[in-house]
């Protein structure tokens, strides 16, 4: 047989079987998952979604009516009668979400944003019947409330999924009342994780780009599979519509919560008494640490469990209860889940050595949860660009110092200096350089003076009106 003719039946085997093992070859798993439409997801889970309308009584009163200038005798009016407020009224105002059913004896989980100061609350269910509901419990800090309905028969229940499982790109479900127009389905993506929108201190939502508007909140965000993934909370839009960025609580917060809220109608979490800031490269370097991991303690609450378990300000903390420590939003959130009464294990950084301290968690209470004289300028702080002053001691009630306390005033900062631009206020309150307290002027510059020989940022610790926080400032 000719080479040619060889090689051509060589070439058919060799594709032949290639085809035959690419027809027994199953499909990749993703391709396998991928459903061809979600008809039968949004089927069986439907039923569970419920619309919630509220009414609330909203007491406002008329602004002052100004009498004219020019009216006669005006003033005889306004000695005797008064630019008067008209009297208070109570105005009804409505409000609408969403939420659904996940138990069988008629709990529900909405937005505490949709029922708050609400005096009467409604569930409609897809098939328009309104059955009244009772507030269970509310949480305002996850924006999680749980209602209760009377049981009904056959009502369809939503099952938890796993929101540590929902990974950016997998499919994301959301079914709800978007402009009271019950029942709407729309479909996207989980975009991202691990949100932080500055809207309490325990943020920690998905971001997805399934369409979420107005009258969505409190609705389900499920993944392929019809589990509930998150709720449906926020969205960020400068015209107050959908723009393809919403959040979602996740769910496994979201279960955590409304499971307090079911048993005892309250939340617990846990506290220690810090404040917390997190650890900048400048301030990285100027403790001499390799890297800005961990978080760095600002203050200790005087007699809180912290204050007890020996922290104090400049621990740089590195791990709480057995797990790494990344910043101050996730040590806050850890906290906050722990069991007020657990001891838990603590690796703090303390002059460079680390030191394991054991806390006792104590329970955040709801108050919790939610200048004078001027004194002789000194030119000590000039190339940092400050004005500093020792303290006067008429101004320490204003300053808002405990007694005793020790430290140089903040007289002036100057504009475009190494202070200025690392945030320095006038009115601030150095009460240490370099983890060093000071007393005069003199001890802020020589610090300053220190560093600069050593090349690396001065570390100054600041009171600010109630609270204190460390400040990197580089020459």
């Amino acid at each position: 047989m000719p080479r040619s003719a060889l090689n051509s039946s060589l070439m058919r085997y060799v594709f032949a079987g290639v085809l035959s093992v690419l027809a027994l070859a199953p499909p990749p798993a993703a391709a396998q998952q991928v459903p061809a439409d979600f008809t039968a997801v949004v089927k069986e889970k439907m039923p569970a979604v419920v619309a919630i309308t509220t009414k609330q009584r909203v007491e406002e009163q008329e602004q002052a009516q100004a009498l004219p200038d020019d009216l006669p005798f005006r003033e005889f009016f306004r000695r005797y009668y008064g630019e008067r407020l008209e009297p208070r009224r109570q105005q009804p105002r409505q409000a609408l979400g969403s939420g659904f059913l996940i138990s069988s004896d008629g709990h529900i989980i909405t937005n505490n944003h949709v029922v708050e100061d609400a005096a009467e609350i409604h569930v409609v269910f897809g098939d328009r019947t309104n059955v009244p509901a009772t507030l269970v419990g509310r949480d305002p800090a996850t924006d999680i409330a749980v209602l209760k309905i009377d049981p009904r028969p056959n009502m369809a229940i939503a099952t938890w999924g796993d929101s540590d499982a929902a990974e950016p790109g997998s499919w994301a479900i959301a079914i709800g009342s978007p402009f009271g127009l019950g029942g709407t389905v729309t479909v996207g993506v989980v975009s991202a994780r691990s949100r932080d929108i500055r809207s309490g201190p325990y943020d920690d939502y998905i971001q997805t780009d399934a369409s979420i508007n107005r009258g969505n909140s409190g609705g389900p965000l499920f993944n392929a599979r019809g589990e509930v993934i998150g709720v449906n909370t926020a969205i960020f839009s400068p015209s107050g519509v959908n723009i393809g960025i919403g959040f979602a609580v996740p769910s496994n917060s979201a279960r955590a919560v409304a499971d307090q809220l079911i048993r005892t109608g309250r939340v617990e979490r846990g506290y220690v008494g810090l404040r917390l800031q997190e650890i900048t490269p400048a301030i990285a370097q100027a403790l001499g640490r390799p890297d800005d991991k961990g978080v760095l303690v600002a203050s200790v609450e005087p007699g809180g469990p912290a204050d007890k378990a020996g922290f104090r300000s400049g621990d740089v903390i590195t791990r709480f209860d057995g797990n790494p420590v990344e910043s101050g939003r996730e040590l806050s959130r850890a906290v906050a889940a722990t069991k007020p009464g657990t001891q838990a294990p603590v690796t703090v950084v303390r002059d460079g050595s680390p030191q394991e301290l054991t806390i006792t968690i104590g329970q955040r209470s709801e108050e919790q949860a939610a200048r004078s004289t001027a004194p002789d300028r000194t030119d000590d702080g000039k190339r940092l660009g400050l004005a500093l002053s020792p303290i006067p001691e008429a101004a320490r009630g204003q300053l808002g110092l405990e007694p005793g306390t020790t430290g140089v005033l903040v007289q002036r900062v100057d504009p475009n200096s190494p202070a200025a631009e690392a945030g320095l206020r006038q009115g601030d309150v150095i009460v240490s350089a370099n983890n060093q307290p000071v007393s005069a002027p003199a001890d802020v510059a020589k610090a300053w003076t220190d560093v600069q020989g050593q090349k690396r940022p001065i570390l100054l610790r600041v009171k600010r009106d109630d609270q204190y926080l460390f400040v990197a400032i580089e020459g």
